[in-house]
């Protein structure tokens, strides 16, 4: 390596500093799912880069999803996998197989790897952590709502072993389900909105959605038109101009409940780029969209 080469490394950490004083015992809320959990080289980037914000001194807190793994055990049991409106139809056999992969499967794999990689983890079951009630779906076609058996929304966050861990500089790995208010059932939780319910209770610094987009874009199909930053204001004329459409609606919309709960920033980055977490966090410029009050 070349004295140059040295120097630029250096240059690299300058440039992080700034970022490693101000978030300094701060608390980042980490969601990951869909694409970013499937090949096995982006998810040990993901975790490295996790590794490295708490040696740094910053909290970070994961919270998992497990949607193709979950289809999978689905189909090795002969069950066919539903969705409405983006939620999966859960009666009593898929809610066994959703708690089985999450807590038998994806949690614990979690927890080892980082801990393979230097960290402290610990795997918590969503059903410690999340209460919930049931909720019902929207047929997207009739507009008329469905039920969709064992699925919930979060109500009540139990962030006592959390702060516990966070205080003996251990990761927490959440998975998302909820235990229903006034029984013993489980109920499956949108990661999404399991990530959000946490990061409000935690009032969290920030609030990362990694999946398989850059991040809100003017045109999804030009990487060049990724929009840098958003608030209240330009998400509304989004809106309206028809850019922010579809599934990213209520993505925002979570992001901005977040943020009015007390989370500091939401930030959507693509979890596909190796280190993505440390080039949006340390970096100037960021790889993706983060949006504020």
């Amino acid at each position: 390596m070349s004295l140059n080469d040295q120097i630029s490394k250096a240059a690299v950490l300058l440039e992080a500093l700034p970022y490693m004083q101000s978030f300094r015992g701060q608390t980042f809320l980490i969601k990951v799912g869909g694409s970013a959990m499937e090949e096995q080289s982006l998810v040990d980037s993901l975790l490295r880069d996790i590794v490295f914000l708490e040696a740094v001194g910053i909290n970070p807190v994961l919270v998992h999803g497990g949607g193709k793994a979950i289809n999978k055990a689905m189909k090795d049991s002969g069950l066919e996998a539903k969705f409405i409106g983006g939620l999966r139809v859960t009666d009593e056999a898929t809610i066994s197989i959703v708690e089985e992969t999450l807590a038998r499967v994806i949690n614990p794999d979690l927890v080892e790897r980082i801990k393979a990689l230097g960290g402290r983890s610990i795997g918590l079951p969503g059903t410690t952590v999340f209460s919930g009630k049931r909720m019902l779906g929207k047929d997207p076609s009739t507009g008329q709502s469905v039920d969709l058996g064992f699925v919930g929304e979060v109500t009540e966050c139990n962030t006592e072993v959390i702060d516990l861990a966070v205080a003996g500089e251990v990761v927490p790995v959440v998975s998302p389900v909820a235990r229903e208010i006034g029984t013993r059932n489980t109920l499956n939780v949108n990661a999404d909105i399991a990530a959000c319910a946490l990061a409000k209770k935690l009032k969290a610094t920030k609030l990362i959605f990694l999946s398989d987009v850059l991040g809100v874009m003017r045109d999804p199909k030009d990487n060049a038109t990724l929009i840098p930053t958003l608030d209240e204001a330009s998400i509304a004329q989004l809106k309206k101009e028809g850019i922010i459409s579809g599934g990213m609606i209520p993505k925002v919309d979570s992001a901005l409940d977040s943020l009015h709960g007390g989370v500091g920033k939401v930030h959507m980055i693509d979890g596909r780029i190796p280190h993505s977490l440390v080039l949006e966090c340390f970096t100037d410029r960021g790889i993706g969209t983060e949006i504020t009050l």
